[in-house]
């Protein structure tokens, strides 16, 4: 049994990677079905306290995105544990619990909490995974929110970062919580983490015109895929890839605005 990295994982980035595949053929396009799961994975204490740390700001946050549809209670349990403006730039924290997307540095931003709702909760409506997430990749780190939101719901999170200075502030900003099943990752999304596949979900926070076939590749029979992916008319859109023992089907989705897909790393 091959031995899983211990956090903080770093790949050797001095070693020549290969240029990735993109997914081609054509796929099958369906409806996504709804569903509702129950989260199993170890969640850390929601704290209590005054002003950005009160768990009421949280809750009227969560509230929210009820009532904008988000209808998986473990994942809105998991928005309401989270802090959000810890993961945010002092000058933004007033704004942190607003439905927007915030600056984090060298032109990414933290998404919007609708946003990373919306693509955790997808990801638990596969039908092979019954609400169960095991162990997820996630693609961009950023700022580390959303890893710390799926640690939440998920048995086990790596998530990578290509940019050096995100990696080391998503490190300091996920540190304090102590979460013992994230694992933070410096090097090329677009490769994905060959060293923990197999994935039973991976979540891409960056678009790109085609689905790289290196997480294809490490995705497991059942599992799901959620990304922004450019369409045909050069706009954003959320896609949904299953990987069933019979082949891959796809999701076309609502539009979306991610920033771009890049690879190596910076």
């Amino acid at each position: 049994m091959k031995k899983r990295p211990s956090f903080p994982a770093q790949l050797d980035v001095g070693k020549t990677q290969p240029a990735p595949k993109t997914l081609l053929g054509a796929t099958r396009i369906v409806t996504t079905p709804k569903t509702s799961a129950q989260a199993h994975a170890p969640v850390m204490q929601s704290p209590s306290g005054v002003g950005l740390d009160s768990s009421t700001v949280r809750a009227r946050m969560v509230q929210k995105l009820a009532d904008q549809g988000i209808d998986d209670d473990g994942v809105l349990q998991a928005m309401g544990r989270v802090e959000r403006h810890r993961f945010v730039d002092s000058a933004l924290v007033n704004q942190a619990y607003e439905d927007t997307s915030l600056p984090i540095g060298l032109g990414q931003t933290i998404s919007k909490p609708n946003v990373v709702a919306r693509m955790i909760a997808l990801l638990r409506q596969a039908p092979g995974l019954q609400g169960q997430l095991g162990r997820v990749l996630e693609i961009g780190t950023g700022c580390g929110y959303q890893a710390a939101v799926l640690a939440q719901v998920a048995k086990e999170v790596y998530s990578i970062e290509r940019l050096r200075g995100l990696h080391d502030k998503a490190r300091e900003n996920l540190r304090p919580l102590r979460l013992p099943n994230v694992h933070v990752i410096f090097g090329d999304g677009m490769l994905g983490y060959p060293q923990g596949a197999p994935y039973s979900a991976i979540i891409s926070a960056a678009g790109g015109e085609a689905m790289p076939q290196a997480w294809i590749d490490q995705l497991a029979i059942g599992g799901r895929i959620v990304a922004p992916l450019q369409t045909a008319n050069g706009q954003q859109a959320l896609i949904v890839v299953d990987k069933t023992a019979q082949g891959l089907q796809q999701h076309l989705l609502e539009a979306v605005n991610f920033v771009p897909l890049k690879s190596g790393i910076a």
